[in-house]
């Protein structure tokens, strides 16, 4: 079988060596996964690939044909054929979707966008990720934004498609049609190369399975596919059995009330500023310009919800129903109608700090906007609002490093120096400091965790789950948005569902096990029930 990709490639950032002589080789017409805890070194080894980062040593060959590392960028990939999703989207925010299809592609003095927007409408809908190709990439939801880009890339007919986690955000249904898309592309001629930490995707629809740990190919995997394996390969042991936390007494003290909670009309910004933009900005040297209300965003209508101390509940919804608001307005960063109660105090016009101060710890959904200062250092991260580490009147560094190694050590944060740019991390790693700095607050009465385990690899996932019931079990309520079914049926005693910016059901005990269980949810997520 012809070798759509064969690649050995070595990568360094300053004295650190994400790849060494890693090994990749894809046949055409396949999908192949590519797996790997997070910090293997996978997106980094696809990003030189598709011609974004560039090597520092090795050889890649496209289709049989040497390239030469040393001038392979993003217009040789593309021209080769190589299209490229990523994680975190790269789409020029102020322009609309056509207009980041046609970006580089194509040219000429007069442009007409209406037959490509088109073809863009009529692609997504036939691949079953229905996309508005007028609306400005930067006011949709994360998971529109992420299907936009993968209709771009299937509609330019790359001969190698390349998608990072591209899963992430979709529901059960959605991810049922990507899988059969993807199937069918490579009957097509299409080579597929899927990035996941998915391994029932995988299993699903890879062909093959290559697997890095720390930067080194530890193995490639053919049919029959077996999770077992795969996992042990990817985590160089086996995984730790779950913990898990008995659901609470019906008279359970509620931690968290809301009542009647709305958000009218549409949020400030499409991607919010977050707690800690005005330090985002002064490390980096810039201010960003936050986007104009998004008319995408669903706003809330009307929300009622308890959440008990020991209960983990979940909530379920296609990305863009409301679940942002649903969490900027408990975190208070949003302005609501309606009453919100913590531990029975009455924090509706609590600032976002007030509220922390009361017992609230925030995972934000958005790790990069929300929730970290990209440009400061672990350490600094794991202390941004955290006076009990900081001291009130003068940094205790000394503390502020004892505590960074601690969390780093607990949560197996790569790498392991606190002084380390939270920039240069994977996204696994960078959601693992945000986990770290929320989950070890002190007096904890609630635990709001939107996306937690988002982008994160299997023993991550391990260990952020045993952390939310370890703060469920010590008495905290924890609520979780989640746009991943199998995530909430896994972790949570209740399962609630959110479209168009309502409560349209929920599911809780008996009702969450089962087959039945997984595809219920999945038809009120998606309107069918």
């Amino acid at each position: 079988m012809t070798a759509m990709i064969e690649a050995t490639l070595t990568k360094r950032y300053g004295g650190r060596e994400v790849l060494s002589a890693a090994r990749l080789e894809v046949a055409a017409g396949t999908v192949h996964a590519l797996v790997g805890e997070n910090g293997a070194g996978k997106s980094t080894l696809v990003k030189i690939i598709a011609g974004i980062v560039r090597a520092d040593g090795g050889s890649l060959a496209i289709g049989g044909t040497n390239v030469d590392l040393g001038a392979w960028d993003r217009r040789r990939a593309r021209a080769a054929g190589i299209g490229i999703v990523q994680q975190h989207g790269a789409s020029a925010g102020t322009l609309s979707v056509v207009e980041n299809a046609v970006l580089g592609a194509e040219g000429g003095a007069l442009l007409d966008l209406a037959p490509t927007a088109k073809a863009l409408e009529a692609l997504g809908a036939k691949v079953g990720l229905p996309i508005d190709p007028w609306a400005r990439a930067d006011r949709l939801p994360l998971g529109a934004a992420q299907r936009a880009e993968i209709v771009a890339a299937l509609h330019h007919g790359a001969k190698l498609l390349i998608l990072d986690e591209p899963t992430a955000v979709l529901a059960p249904v959605e991810v049922d049609g990507l899988l059969a898309t993807l199937r069918t592309l490579a009957k097509g001629g299409t080579t597929i190369v899927l990035v996941t930490h998915k391994l029932d995707e995988v299993r699903a629809v890879a062909d093959t399975v290559t697997v890095l740990r720390a930067g080194k190919t530890v193995g490639t995997f053919g049919a029959p596919l077996e999770v077992a394996t795969i996992a042990r390969a990817m985590v160089g042991a086996e995984l730790p059995p779950p913990s898990s936390v008995a659901e609470p007494a019906g008279d359970a003290p509620v931690v968290l009330a809301l009542e009647h909670v709305g958000v009218a009309g549409a949020l400030p910004s499409a991607r919010p500023r977050g707690r800690f933009a005005g330090l985002r900005e002064a490390f980096s040297g810039e201010k960003r310009q936050d986007a104009p209300a998004p008319r995408e965003n669903v706003p809330l209508a009307d929300i009622s919800l308890v959440v008990r101390a020991g209960e983990l509940v979940g909530v379920a919804g296609v990305d863009g129903n409301g679940q942002r608001e649903l969490a900027q307005a408990i975190a208070g960063l949003v302005p609501h109608t309606g009453g919100v109660k913590l531990g029975g105090e009455d924090i509706s016009r609590a600032s976002a700090g007030e509220r922390l101060a009361a017992g609230l710890a925030h995972i934000p959904e958005d790790r990069h906007h929300g929730g970290l200062v990209l440009e400061a250092s672990i350490a600094d991260n794991l202390a941004l609002a955290r006076r009990d580490i900081t001291g009130r009147f003068a940094i205790d560094r000394a503390r502020v490093r004892r505590f960074a190694e601690e969390q780093i050590r607990s949560l197996d944060i790569r790498p392991t120096d606190p002084e380390a740019r939270a920039a240069a991390l994977s996204g696994g790693n960078q959601q693992k400091i945000v986990i770290a700095r929320e989950l070890s607050r002190p007096h904890v009465r609630v635990v709001l965790a939107s996306q937690p385990t988002r982008g994160v690899d299997l023993g991550a996932v391990v260990r952020i789950h045993d952390r939310l019931r370890a703060a469920a079990a010590a008495g905290a309520g924890v609520l979780v948005i989640s746009a991943d079914l199998d995530e909430l049926l896994a972790l949570c005693h209740r399962v609630v569902v959110m479209l168009r910016g309502k409560i349209v059901g929920e599911r809780a005990g008996a009702a969450l096990q089962g087959a039945e269980a997984r595809s219920g949810l999945g038809d009120l997520m998606t309107g069918a029930a």
